[in-house]
C-alpha cells in the first residue's frame, strides 16, 4: 500500500523531533534505532504463509508470530524475542551453581543438546519435555552446544574449539553425556538404551524373554515375558525408560523401590496380583488364634463362602467369616470371597438348578466381638496389614474388601536395573 508525501513527511519529522529530545536529555550522540518495516498485503500474506509452513515452531508459537504480524505490520518484535530466546538458551546452565558444576538438576554435564525437532539448545531431554508441548526424540540429536566456549557442533564426547571434555560418560547412539563420577554406565542394544551399571557380563546380563537387564546373580529366574514394558502400579511412570530404580517383587511383578517403601506400609499384597509379598505364616497364626477366641455366633453357623486363594491361586470352601476365610489348601488368609451360601437353603433346595439365596441375618443383640486382651491380639484384612498388623477387629471392619486377583507365576525375588537415558 503507497503512503502520502504528508505522512512521510510528518513521520520523519516526528522521529527528528524524537530524536532531538534524546540528544538533550542525555547529552550523547544517539544510539541507530532499528527501522520498522512496514509491509504490504502481499508481503503479509507471504509472511503469514511462511510462519504456517515453518515445521521448527509450534502452533501456539505461530499463533504468536502472526498475530504480532497482523496488529504492527512487521516482525521485528518477534524476531527480537527470538533473538533474546537464542541469549538464553546459550547461556551456562548448573547442576550445582555454588560449587559451579554445569549442567541441569537431572545430569552433571558440560554441554547442552541441540533438540532436532524444534532445533532449540536445551539441558536434557528431560528439561525438553518440561517445556515444551511435544517429547524430543533423543537418537536424532546432532548437534551441542559447549557450555565452555559457547561452540555450537555435532555431537561428540569432547569439544572441536576448545577441547573440553563434555562428560566422562558419553553415548553416541543415544546422546547421553553424564559426568556424575559416582555412576557406572553402559550401553545395551537389547535395551536400545543405557543403564546403570559396570556392563554386560560384568554385573548384568540382558533376559530376551523379559527384555531387561537383570543382575547377573539371577541367570535362574522365571521370565515374565516384557515384563518391565508397563507403568509402575503406584505412581503411574513407564518403568522401561525410568531414571528412577526399579525393583521386582516376590511374585515378579516390577514396581519402583520408592513407590514399594511407601506401599509396604499399608498393605502386603502385590499391587498387580495380590498375592503376598512375604512369608506371612506368623501372622496368618496370630489370626488362627485369634478366630478360635472369637468364635462366630451360632446363627452364622450354617453359611458357607466359596473363596479364592491369592496365594496358591486354588479353590476351596470355608467357614463364612465376617473378615477373615482360611485356604483349605495352604492356610493363607490372603483370600477373596467369591460367594456365600447357605447350607440348609442349598439342601432343601437341591432339586432346584438355581436358588437365590436369602440375605445374611445381622449379628445377634449382645455379641461383641472384641480382643480379650487387645494389647497382645492381632488381626487385620487383606488391605489392612503393613508388617506391624496389631489391629483389633473393629478396626478391620472399615477396610473394603480385595478386588479380584490375577494370576503370577513366579516366586523368585529380583532385582534390575535402573535406566540412565538422556
Amino acid at each position: 500500500m503507497s503512503q502520502s508525501p504528508d505522512y512521510e513527511q510528518t513521520r520523519v519529522e516526528f522521529e527528528s523531533s524524537e530524536e532531538d529530545e534524546w540528544q538533550d536529555a542525555e547529552s550523547v550522540q544517539p544510539t541507530v534505532t532499528e527501522q520498522k518495516h512496514a509491509i504490504n498485503e502481499n508481503e503479509l500474506r507471504k509472511k503469514i504463509k511462511e510462519i504456517q509452513l515453518d515445521s521448527h515452531l509450534t502452533s501456539k508459537e505461530k499463533a504468536k508470530k502472526i498475530q504480532y504480524l497482523m496488529s504492527h505490520g512487521t516482525t521485528e518484535s518477534t524476531q527480537n524475542q527470538t533473538s533474546n530466546d537464542v541469549d538464553n538458551s546459550v547461556a551456562p546452565c548448573y547442576h550445582n551453581e555454588e560449587k559451579s558444576i554445569l549442567g541441569c538438576k537431572h545430569y552433571r554435564r558440560n554441554c547442552k543438546l541441540q533438540a532436532n525437532c524444534c532445533q532449540k539448545l536445551v539441558s536434557c531431554r528431560f528439561c525438553h519435555d518440561d517445556a515444551e508441548d511435544h517429547t524430543i526424540v533423543r537418537h536424532d540429536t546432532k548437534n551441542m552446544l559447549c557450555m565452555y566456549c559457547l561452540k555450537i557442533q555435532p555431537a561428540a564426547k569432547s569439544c572441536a574449539e576448545c577441547g573440553q571434555e563434555m562428560a566422562g560418560y558419553y553415548c553416541d547412539k543415544c546422546k547421553l553425556w553424564d559426568d556424575d563420577p559416582k555412576k557406572s554406565i553402559y550401553h545395551c542394544d537389547d535395551c536400545g538404551i543405557c543403564r546403570q551399571g559396570k556392563g554386560l557380563g560384568e554385573d548384568f546380563f540382558h533376559c530376551k524373554k523379559c527384555n531387561i537387564c537383570l543382575s547377573i546373580s539371577m541367570t535362574q529366574h522365571k521370565c515374565i515375558e516384557r515384563n518391565l514394558e508397563c507403568d509402575c502400579p503406584i505412581c503411574g511412570e513407564y518403568m522401561f525408560t525410568s531414571t528412577s530404580k526399579v525393583i521386582f517383587m516376590p511374585c515378579g511383578h516390577c514396581i519402583h523401590q520408592h513407590c514399594y517403601s511407601a506401599y509396604i506400609q499399608t498393605s502386603y499384597q502385590c499391587p498387580t496380583c495380590l498375592k503376598s509379598l512375604g512369608d506371612m505364616s506368623e501372622y496368618f497364626n496370630r489370626l488362627d488364634k485369634d478366630l478360635e477366641l472369637q468364635p462366630m455366633p451360632a446363627e452364622y453357623e450354617k453359611y458357607i463362602s466359596h473363596i479364592f486363594c491369592n496365594d496358591c491361586e486354588q479353590k476351596t470352601p470355608a467357614k463364612y467369616h465376617f473378615f477373615y476365610h482360611k485356604c483349605g489348601h495352604c492356610g493363607s488368609f490372603n483370600t477373596t470371597v467369591l460367594k456365600t451360601e447357605n447350607t440348609e437353603e442349598t439342601k432343601n433346595n437341591s432339586s432346584s438348578s438355581s436358588s437365590v439365596l436369602p440375605p445374611l441375618p445381622p449379628p445377634s443383640v449382645g455379641h461383641h466381638h472384641h480382643h480379650p486382651n487387645a494389647s497382645s491380639s492381632s488381626s487385620a484384612n487383606m488391605y489392612v496389614p503393613s508388617l506391624n498388623l496389631d489391629h483389633d477387629l473393629t478396626q478391620a471392619a472399615r477396610i473394603p474388601p480385595p478386588p479380584p486377583s490375577a494370576s503370577s507365576s513366579s516366586s523368585r525375588n529380583r532385582s534390575g536395573a535402573e535406566s540412565n537415558e538422556g
